[in-house]
């Protein structure tokens, strides 16, 4: 039976939506603001956030962030279009994979706050090098269900981010954090009886190594959720 992703408007989207339905078992069907087609979403299964813009502080009442954000590259039409799907998705029980800004605008939505600006903050930068990803190691957390999906205390992933989840949202927790601690990867906290919400901060799709369970593994249990 064929599912149905929908995949979030982004400059990117191609490579999400070729990279989440590589067979003719998986349909994408492209969502946002700019289209005018929140109600497309009645026709999915599940649902891939995508990366991109800063999340505007003001969806995490921290505005005396904002000079710490790249004010060129938010869209506010954009966060309150996704902030309307995780909604959707928490009432209908869809299955959600969010990537980068994926990760970080669920955690707003459920109440959490991001670290507006890594390297300000004292951390390592997360963001790209020469316009490549960075690539550094993250630990998983051995009681999550990320561990049980990629079976790895620990591994390599991508990096191309200058954001974080902070606080964590009500019913969200950790499930991987980098070396230098900041968050890579968060799920629900009590996950039974609830749909698939995996939140990872490095961007599977673009992985050098696609055999990596980091990526190969996320995205056969996030296609293997869909009903």
């Amino acid at each position: 039976m064929k599912k149905t992703i929908g995949v979030l408007d982004c400059s990117k989207y191609d490579a999400y939506a070729n990279w989440i339905a590589p067979d003719a078992n998986v349909e994408v069907v492209k969502l946002g603001y700019a289209l005018d087609n929140f109600s497309d979403i009645h026709t999915c299964d599940g649902i891939l956030l995508t990366g991109g813009e800063d999340v505007h502080p003001k969806f995490y009442n921290k505005m005396e962030y904002l000079p710490l954000c790249h004010e060129y590259d938010m869209d506010e039409r954009r966060d309150e279009f996704e902030l309307k799907v995780i909604d959707y998705i928490q009432k209908n029980q869809l299955p959600l994979l969010g990537i980068c800004r994926g990760l970080q605008i669920t955690n707003v939505y459920f109440g959490g706050t991001l670290i507006p600006d890594i390297p300000t903050s004292g951390r390592p930068d997360h963001s790209k090098l020469n316009d490549t990803d960075r690539y550094h190691q993250i630990d998983t957390y051995l009681s999550g269900h990320l561990f049980d999906i990629v079976g790895k205390e620990n591994g390599e992933v991508n990096s191309a981010h200058h954001q974080s989840a902070d606080s964590i949202g009500n019913g969200l927790r950790i499930s991987a954090t980098s070396t230098d601690g900041i968050i890579e990867a968060l799920e629900r906290e009590q996950p039974d009886g609830k749909s698939f919400l995996m939140l990872v901060q490095w961007h599977p799709e673009r992985m050098i190594d696609q055999e990596s369970p980091f990526t190969k593994n996320i995205k056969q249990a996030f296609l293997k959720s869909i009903k």
